[in-house]
């Protein structure tokens, strides 16, 4: 009888600290998405930095570096990489081409209002993906919820006379990736396939290569190299802080996941919609048509 009073007396505590760590991860989460906003405004704006894609490649490249050098040292443990990893893997490299592609697309083709309207959107994608992929189930309460969030979106997007057809199925196409990536990040961060640190490593690998391949066609590479600003300390400094920064925004968004459903990290990563358009990875801050 004592052991089980004292497991009784022990399970209050535990689900406190379950909840605080879940309340802590969303909050890092947010946090560090609104820190890399201020950053990124500042390097492609102020500065004027001409490539958005180069500067996803560099956080990628950050990540790589910081997650292999953390697994040498034995800080972190994830699986060597064997021909299995690209199906455990897969379909998360192709979720974020498709995603930032697409994200790129809406947002040179919608207004920033319209824009952040229908990304509300990728709320109940998410929560729908996540009951066929994941059998999860929600609560009435919780499903309510996010369809009164629609209905609001709807309201606040008939506001707007404004019609653009082609950029009403990009941004519908990159809700979809963006829910879609959520769920299949969720899933494949179990233990028994690549782990949170795994998810976070092989994908940045795997991505890294087609983004680059999309910033030399679009022609950011060239742009880049012949940017004025390279030898200004201040500008590489707030380069550098940008890619750590993107490093750790991958990394809450992992976290955030881990600990909490991929509904729950849409609806925090819902709040920087508001400021400027997301392509997950980093914020292109730069003005765009409308």
């Amino acid at each position: 009888m004592p052991p089980a009073s004292k497991a009784k007396e022990g399970e209050p505590t535990s689900a406190v600290h379950s909840q605080l760590v879940k309340l802590l991860s969303a909050l890092f989460y947010g946090t560090c998405s609104f820190f890399i906003v201020l950053v990124n405004k500042t390097v492609l704006t102020t500065y004027s930095f001409p490539s958005p894609l180069i500067l996803g490649i560099g956080q990628m490249a950050t990540t790589i570096v910081i997650l292999y050098v953390s697994k040498l040292n034995k800080i972190i443990q994830f699986p060597d990489f064997n021909k299995t990893i690209p199906v455990k893997l897969f379909p998360l490299p192709l979720l974020y081409v498709g995603n930032h592609i697409s994200g790129l697309s809406s947002t040179s083709k919608l207004s920033l209002p319209m824009f952040t309207v229908l990304r509300k959107f990728t709320i109940p994608l998410t929560l729908f993906l996540e009951v066929i992929i994941l059998r999860k189930h929600y609560s009435l309460n919780i499903i309510v919820s996010v369809f009164a969030i629609i209905l609001g979106a709807f309201i606040a997007a008939g506001s707007d006379l404004s019609f653009n057809l082609e950029g009403y199925i990009f941004v519908f196409l990159n809700d979809i990736f963006t829910a879609a990536n959520g769920v299949y990040t969720k899933q494949k961060m179990d233990p028994k396939e690549l782990g949170k640190y795994g998810v976070l490593f092989y994908n940045a690998c795997f991505m890294i290569i087609p983004t680059f391949v999309i910033s030399i066609s679009t022609g950011d590479l060239q742009q880049a190299t012949e940017f004025s600003h390279w030898r200004n300390i201040l500008f590489i400094t707030q380069f550098l802080l940008s890619c750590l920064l993107g490093f750790l925004l991958m990394y809450s968004t992992v976290l955030c996941s881990y600990y909490n459903s991929a509904l729950t990290t849409t609806v925090v990563g819902a709040v920087k919609y508001g400021r400027r358009s997301d392509v997950y990875i980093f914020n292109d801050t730069r003005p765009r048509a409308s």
